[in-house]
């Protein structure tokens, strides 16, 4: 009986997560989000370009 009402669930979720994805306009949360990341990457390259020559 678990199964009947477990595999539905379990397509609705995929289905869901799968538009979801598909979706392409970054909100302004995501965009900051990316940007800190560019800049947290940014500064690690800085720095392991500044210890290199040690």
């Amino acid at each position: 009986m678990k199964l009947n009402k477990t595999i539905p669930a379990a397509l609705l979720v995929s289905a869901l997560l799968i538009t979801l994805s598909a979706c392409e306009e970054q909100g302004p949360l995501e965009e900051a989000g990316e940007e800190i990341d560019n800049k947290i990457e940014d500064a690690g390259d800085a720095i392991e370009d500044a210890t290199d020559g040690n």
